[in-house]
C-alpha cells in the first residue's frame, strides 16, 4: 500500500485560460473553485518481497508470498479539500486462480479525502479501501469517516493525522457492519543529499475496538487482537522529474488475515510521473 509524495505545484490549463480571458465574475469564481492548487499522477511497477520469517510465521495462517504488482496513483488539491487514490493490480502475469493461492491475481484500491473546515487546519476525513482476491472469489471493503488535521513544519516536514469510525463490508460468510475505529497518519519530508533529490514518507494505520464477530470470521487461526497495525516507511529518489524510484519497509501486525504474527516486507518500486 503506497503513500503519495509531497505534491508538485503545477500551473493548470484552466489557470492559464483564466489568466488570459475575462470571464464573468460568477464563472470565474466557479472555475477558481475547481482549479487545482497541486496535482500529481504516476504509474509504477513494484515487487513486494516478504521476509523469510514472515513466510514461515504465516505458513498456516493466511500464508504470504512474494509478488509483482502494477499501480496507478494520483492526487489533487483544491483550496477547499484534497483527494488521493491508487489502484494496484497484483500478480498480473498469473491466472485469476493458481494452484498456490498466494499467486492468485488480486486487486486493491484506495481513495482518501480531506474536506477542509474553513481556514482551520482541521478537516472532515473519509477513506475507502477495496481488496479483491479473484482466485478465492472474495472481497472486502473498509470505510472510514472522521476528522483529519494537516500541518507543515518550518523544515518542510508535512504531517496529516486522522481518526474515524470504521465500517467493513465483506462477501460470503464474512462479517459486514461496524468495525471499531481507525487512527493514523501520512507524513513526508523532501531533502537533498549528494546533489540528488530524495523524499522520506510514512503511512500508518492503527485499528482498534474491532468487532469480535469480524475477528472470528476473518482470522481462522485466531484469536486476533482487536488492535491491528498496518503501514510502510519509504525512501524515494527523484533522479529526474519524470522518474521516481524507491524502497519501502512494509509492516503489519494482526492485519492482512494473520493473527498475532508480525509481518514485514521490502517493496522495490520504479514510477513514471505524468504530472
Amino acid at each position: 500500500m503506497p503513500i503519495s509524495l509531497a505534491p508538485c505545484h503545477r500551473v493548470s490549463l484552466a489557470g492559464l485560460l483564466l489568466g488570459a480571458t475575462a470571464l464573468p465574475a460568477a464563472a470565474s469564481d466557479d472555475a477558481s473553485t475547481f482549479t487545482p492548487q497541486w496535482s500529481f499522477a504516476n504509474a509504477s511497477i513494484n515487487y513486494l518481497d516478504w521476509s523469510d520469517g514472515t513466510e514461515a510465521r504465516t505458513a498456516s495462517n493466511a500464508a504470504k508470498g512474494d509478488f509483482f504488482y502494477l499501480e496507478l496513483e494520483g492526487g489533487v488539491g483544491f483550496d477547499w479539500g484534497e483527494f488521493y487514490g491508487f489502484y494496484d493490480f497484483e500478480n498480473p502475469q498469473n491466472d485469476m486462480s493458481e494452484e498456490d493461492g498466494r499467486d492468485n491475481r488480486r486487486s486493491a484500491a484506495k481513495v482518501t479525502s480531506h474536506i477542509y473546515l474553513g481556514d482551520t487546519p482541521f478537516s472532515l476525513y473519509f477513506h475507502v479501501y477495496d481488496f479483491r482476491d479473484y482466485g478465492f472469489d472474495s472481497e472486502e471493503q473498509d470505510r472510514i469517516a472522521g476528522l483529519g488535521y494537516r500541518h507543515t513544519f518550518a523544515n518542510g516536514l508535512w504531517f496529516k493525522p486522522f481518526i474515524g469510525k470504521a465500517w467493513v463490508e465483506s462477501d460470503g460468510n464474512s462479517y459486514s457492519g461496524e468495525n471499531g475505529y481507525m487512527a493514523g497518519w501520512v507524513l513526508g519530508y523532501d531533502f537533498e543529499a549528494f546533489g540528488e533529490a530524495f523524499s522520506l514518507t510514512n503511512w500508518h494505520e492503527q485499528t482498534f475496538e474491532r468487532d469480535d464477530e469480524y475477528l472470528r470470521r476473518n482470522y481462522v487461526n485466531g484469536p486476533a487482537s482487536e488492535v491491528g497495525t498496518n503501514g510502510a516507511v519509504a525512501l524515494w529518489w527523484h533522479p529526474i522529474e519524470e522518474i521516481t524510484t524507491g524502497v519501502q519497509y512494509r509492516y503489519a501486525n494482526n492485519k492482512l488475515g494473520t493473527a498475532g504474527d508480525y509481518q514485514n516486507a521490502m517493496i522495490y518500486t520504479v514510477k513514471v510521473n505524468f504530472l
